[in-house]
C-alpha cells in the first residue's frame, strides 16, 4: 500500500471541515518568510577542521571553525560525515548553510559550560543566558537544513529545573525560579533577518526548542520536534516568536510539553520598555501533539501580539487548541488574530482566554529575608513596578475563530476576562464541538456565533456572565 505523507493526511482530514465562512486571506499574508536568496554551493566538511564523529569527542571548536572558514571565504555550505557529533554552542554566520544530513547526528553537551552566557531576552525579560546550542545571531541569509537529528540531550537541565523549584517554591520563590535555572535552548534565531530552518528533526530540548527573537522574515519549515523521548521536560515550548516580525511556520510536526507554537512579546515592565511587537505571524499546514497550546498568545503580551494568520491545523492530545494567556502586569494587546480550519482530537480547551495567568508565577513579590540591594539584576526587573499600573492591564480583542472540529474535549470555551479587560470581538463561525461540559464566557463583549454546535456530555449550555452582546 502507498504510503501518505503527514501532512497530506492533515490536508485530508481537513476536508471534513464544511468551510462556510472562511474570511479573506489578508493581502500581507504572501510576504511572509526569508526573501529569497542562495548560498554559494562550496562545501566545508566539519570533519577536515577536526570534527570526530565518535559522539564522545567534543567538536565545538573544529565545527565552529568550519563555520568561520566558510563565512570569510563568501560563505556556502557547512556539512558533517555520518555519525555523531558531540557540541556546545556553535554560531552559524551570514551565507552559511548547517547542513545537517540523514545519518548525522548532533549531541547537545549536557554541561552548561559548554554554553557561553550572551545577553538575550528569555521569557520576557533581558538578561544574561546560556546561548543556545545553534545560534543564529545579528546574521541574515542563514540557514540550518537537512533531514538529520539534533539530540539536544536535555535530560540533566530538567533534573536541574526540578530540584531547584523544591529548593524556591517554599520560600516563596516560583516567579523567578524559571530565570534563574539556566537551560539553553536548542535553536537561537535572534536579530536575524532572512532566515532559513528546514527539514530537521529535533528531541530532548533542555528549554525552549526554537527562540525567533528580534527577528524578521524567517521561515521554518518541515522541521519535527520530539521533546518527550525517554521523559517530559519543563518549558520544552516547540516554537516560540518572540518580538520578530513576517514569520512564516509551515508543516510542522511537534510533540513537546508547553506550547507547541507560541507568539511572544515581552514581560511586565522590561517588556514594556523594550516595547516591540510580534506582527505577521503566518502559521499553518502543521500538528501538534503533546503540549499546553496548539495556538498559543502570550503569556508575555507586553509589546503586543497581532496580525496573525493559523490555519490547517491538527491537534492531538493537546492541552489548548488556542490558549490567549496574560496577567495584570504585562499590559500590550492581542488582536486581528485568524484561527481556522482547525482539528483537534482530544484537546484540555478548545478556546481558552486568561488575562489573569498563574498568578504565583506571574507576579513577582520579594520575600522576607532578601534585601533589594543584593539581588540579581533580572529579580529586580521582575521586581520593578509597572506605573501607571493601568499600564499593565492587557486588551484581547478582534479574535476570529472558524471552521473547528473538536472530539473528546474537556471543555468547549474557557474565557475568563475581568472588568479591566473586557474580551471583545471574538467571531465564531461553523464550530463543532463535542466536550465533556460547555464552559463560561466571563467579562466579553460583542461575540458573535454562526453555526456553533457545542454537543456536552453533561448537557450543558455555556455559562455568560458579566458580558455584553454574549449571545451563544
Amino acid at each position: 500500500m502507498k504510503s501518505i505523507h503527514p501532512f497530506m493526511l492533515t490536508a485530508f482530514m481537513l476536508v471534513n471541515i464544511a468551510v462556510f465562512a472562511q474570511p479573506k486571506t489578508p493581502d500581507w499574508v504572501s510576504k511572509v518568510g526569508a526573501r529569497k536568496f542562495s548560498f554559494k554551493q562550496t562545501n566545508y566538511y566539519a570533519n577536515k577542521y577536526g570534527a570526530i564523529n565518535d559522539g564522545k569527542t567534543l567538536a565545538t571548536n573544529a565545527i565552529q571553525k568550519a563555520i568561520d572558514d566558510c563565512a570569510a571565504k563568501g560563505g556556502g555550505i557547512v556539512s558533517f560525515e555520518a555519525g555523531k557529533y558531540l557540541t556546545g554552542s556553535i554560531f552559524i554566520k551570514k551565507g552559511v548553510n548547517l547542513k545537517i544530513d540523514e545519518g548525522v547526528e548532533i549531541l547537545g553537551s549536557q554541561h552548561i559550560k559548554d554554553y557561553p552566557e550572551i545577553d538575550t531576552r528569555v521569557a520576557g525579560i533581558e538578561m544574561k543566558w546560556p546561548a543556545a546550542l545553534i545560534n543564529i545571531l545579528k546574521q541574515d541569509k542563514a540557514s540550518i537544513s537537512g533531514k538529520g537529528l539534533i539530540n539536544a540531550q536535555g535530560k540533566p537541565f530538567w533534573e536541574y529545573y526540578w530540584n531547584l523549584r523544591k529548593e524556591y517554591d517554599p520560600k516563596g520563590l516560583r516567579w523567578i525560579v524559571d530565570y534563574d535555572a539556566k537551560r539553553p535552548r536548542t535553536i537561537l534565531v535572534e536579530s536575524a533577518k532572512d532566515v532559513v530552518i528546514k527539514d530537521i528533526h529535533v528531541q530532548q530540548a533542555g528549554f525552549w526548542t526554537v527562540q525567533i527573537l528580534y527577528s524578521s522574515y524567517v521561515t521554518v519549515d518541515h522541521i519535527t520536534i520530539r521533546n518527550n523521548v525517554d521523559g517530559s521536560g519543563p518549558s520544552t515550548d516547540g516554537i516560540d516568536v518572540d518580538s520578530s516580525l513576517w514569520t512564516l511556520i509551515e508543516n510542522c510536526d511537534i510533540d513537546c510539553n508547553d506550547d507547541n507554537f507560541c507568539l511572544k512579546a515581552g514581560r511586565d515592565w522590561d517588556g514594556l520598555r523594550v516595547n516591540r511587537p510580534t506582527e505577521y505571524v503566518v502559521i499553518r499546514n502543521c500538528v501538534a501533539r503533546k503540549g499546553a497550546g496548539l495556538l498559543t498568545l502570550g503569556s508575555e503580551t507586553s509589546g503586543s501580539i497581532r496580525h496573525v494568520w493559523a490555519t490547517d491545523l491538527v491537534g492531538y492530545g493537546t492541552g489548548n487548541a488556542i490558549n490567549i494567556k496574560s496577567a495584570k502586569t504585562r499590559g500590550g494587546t492581542v488582536e486581528d488574530v485568524y484561527f481556522g480550519n482547525i482539528t483537534m482530537h482530544g484537546v484540555g480547551n478548545v478556546i481558552q482566554v486568561n488575562p489573569n495567568w498563574n498568578p504565583a508565577y506571574s507576579y513577582s513579590t520579594l520575600p522576607a529575608g532578601y534585601h533589594p540591594d543584593s539581588i540579581p539584576a533580572h529579580w529586580t526587573k521582575l521586581l520593578t513596578h509597572v506605573e501607571p499600573a493601568n499600564k499593565g492591564i492587557p486588551k484581547i480583542q478582534n479574535i476570529n475563530v472558524f471552521n473547528v472540529t473538536a472530539t473528546g474535549a474537556k471543555k468547549a470555551i474557557n474565557a475568563i476576562g475581568f472588568s479591566e479587560t473586557i474580551l471583545k470581538n471574538f467571531n465564531l463561525s461553523n464550530l463543532k464541538i463535542e466536550a465533556a461540559t460547555a464552559g463560561t464566557i466571563d467579562f466579553g463583549q460583542n461575540w458573535t456565533f454562526d453555526r456553533v454546535n457545542i454537543t456536552t456530555a453533561d448537557q450543558s449550555a455555556l455559562k455568560v456572565s458579566n458580558s455584553v452582546s454574549v449571545n451563544p
